[in-house]
């Protein structure tokens, strides 16, 4: 079945929600993992971070979760969003989102593209790359 850009939205709609129950701590990091392929590969204005092995994804997403937890994080709210297929296994999806602490309060804004790619685990990010806010 060819991925399209509804099914992409929608999966996309709950990995938000898997993200931010993680981080408040509701679900096991596990859940939120099988959000993301191996080999991952992560691009920030800092540079290209390729993780190649199942622990080396374990580990970064771990260090993020630990960080917003640190912040008091609540929940992410999506501002605008826009899905381009690329083929009948990846889309691009472009997303500005504001993450808020347990209070409302803003810790950032940040924006980001994501390759969704449909593989033998089904949708999974496959590449995550941030262009700031």
């Amino acid at each position: 079945m060819a991925i399209d850009s509804a099914a992409v939205r929608r999966w996309f709609g709950e990995y938000l929600d898997v993200f931010a129950s993680t981080v408040r701590g509701e679900h096991e990091l596990s859940a939120l993992l099988s959000r993301y392929a191996v080999p991952l590969l992560i691009t920030t204005d800092d540079g290209v971070v390729p993780l190649t092995t199942a622990d080396q994804v374990a580990s970064v997403i771990q260090g993020q979760v630990d960080g917003l937890r640190a912040q008091s994080y609540g929940h992410t709210s999506l501002l605008s969003a826009d899905v381009t297929v690329l083929n009948a296994s990846s889309a691009l999806y472009r997303g500005a989102f504001v993450r808020h602490d347990r209070h409302g309060g803003e810790i950032n804004r940040l924006a980001v593209t994501y390759l969704i790619a449909d593989g033998t685990d089904g949708l999974q990010i496959a590449v995550l790359a941030s262009h700031g806010g």
